[in-house]
């Protein structure tokens, strides 16, 4: 499927969950095509987990979305990092405001248009319609009815080319380099009110680490217990333990996302990263375990599907066993996020002092390698789809 064919097949989908969701609480997790597309809930239409507010607007969540207001101009960030990505959310906004979408924005300090793009969502503006790039470029939008109803907008960020699309027609494409990474912000200004809702992305530019043949790429570790096979369908398969399978490459800064099926009951396993070489189990592991606390998933054993292990617990443990998911690492700096089946569980800054040489230490943000875990003798899990985009350095 071509790149262009596969982003209508996603704004389909996304439009379509939008009509479904409405204004209602949102589901933990994604419908499991939109997920295995790789899509992520950014919000989850009922807490701000996963962003940070910066400047004088208030921010609070209200009937499934983020609503900004007050007499301040201000934006609410996410806290995890982008580089190349597809943007779908709905904005809502009164006649006393003026909003707008930052994206690859510093992780602190200002976000206006010299640090960040920033697409322009004020209809009453002459110089930058709603659809514009400030300061790169002008949309097509002039006009456009965006008070008081509620008015999709996609945005697309791939490397140097930027999309902007309101209310399902396209009104900018553009070409600038000048930002290439940073966290996703939405803004308020004026004294009324402006909602954002249903706001999701699509990490792009992902290569596949595994080719579903044989294990070109990647090392086992020698003299361990697991065993590391291909299945007919093309799945990595890990059996017994332990165990570590390690890529051959290196990676710092990055989003990983792969489909996970865990074939018993509670097993337990992890994807490590930033992990030395040769060395077993070490680095930062993102857990696997599909178990809880009785009836409450928010509850997880040993830090739960998506947790970082030994650092922060999954918040809730969404996925199942038996069942194919799909998780979503993104590790930059010294913050990690993590979504399972599009729902964030995970959002960790690593604040102990620096290691760069052990992750269970102290923080490290030198590459390293990415693992697969063999736990003990009842592991048996099926790994697929995994695929990596390595993000640009910081400015």
């Amino acid at each position: 499927m071509t790149r262009t064919a596969a982003w209508g097949v996603a704004a389909v989908l996304l439009a379509a969950a939008s009509v479904a969701f409405g204004q209602s609480a949102l589901p933990d997790r994604l419908p499991a095509q939109e997920a295995a597309a790789g899509w992520l809930r950014l919000f989850d239409g009922q807490t701000t987990f996963g962003w940070q507010p910066r400047g004088d607007a208030l921010w609070e969540v209200d009937g499934g979305a983020l609503r900004g207001h007050g007499a301040g101009d201000g934006v609410i960030a996410t806290t995890a990092e982008f580089a190349d990505f597809e943007l779908a959310l709905e904005v809502w906004m009164d006649a006393e405001t003026g909003g707008a979408i930052a994206f690859r924005a510093p992780v602190e300090g200002r976000v206006d248009e010299e640090s960040s793009f920033e697409v322009a969502l004020d209809p009453a503006s002459t110089r930058w319609p709603a659809g514009s790039i400030r300061g790169v470029a002008r949309s097509s939008a002039a006009g456009a009815r965006l008070r008081n109803r509620w008015t999709p907008v996609r945005v697309v960020a791939d490397g140097p080319r930027l999309i902007v699309e309101i209310g399902g027609r396209r009104v900018l494409t553009a070409a600038s380099a000048k930002h290439t990474r940073g966290v996703v912000a939405l803004r308020h200004r004026g004294s009324g009110t402006v909602r954002y809702r249903n706001v999701r992305l699509r990490p792009l530019q992902l290569r596949p680490l595994f080719n579903g043949k044989d294990l070109t790429g990647w090392k086992p570790i020698p003299g361990r217990a697991s065993t590391f096979t291909v299945t007919p369908e093309g799945w990595l398969r890990i059996q017994n333990g332990a165990g570590d399978l390690q890529t051959e490459t290196l990676w710092g800064d990055f989003v990983l996302q792969l489909g996970i099926f865990v074939n018993g009951d509670r097993l337990n396993s992890g994807v490590f990263f930033r992990a030395n070489a040769g060395q077993f189990w070490s680095g930062y592991e993102s857990q696997i375990r599909n178990q809880w606390e009785g009836d409450d998933r928010t509850r997880p054993v040993d830090f739960g599907t998506g947790g970082v292990y030994g650092r922060q617990a999954a918040r809730k443990v969404v996925s199942n066993d038996r069942e194919w998911f799909t998780k979503t690492i993104v590790a930059t700096g010294n913050h990690i996020a993590v979504w399972i089946d599009g729902y964030q569980v995970a959002d960790y800054t690593d604040r102990r002092n620096p290691d760069q040489t052990n992750a269970r230490r102290g923080a490290r943000t030198a590459p390293g390698v990415i693992s697969l875990q063999g736990h003990d003798p009842s592991t048996d899990l099926m790994f697929r789809d995994i695929q990596i985009a390595e993000l640009p350095p910081r400015p």
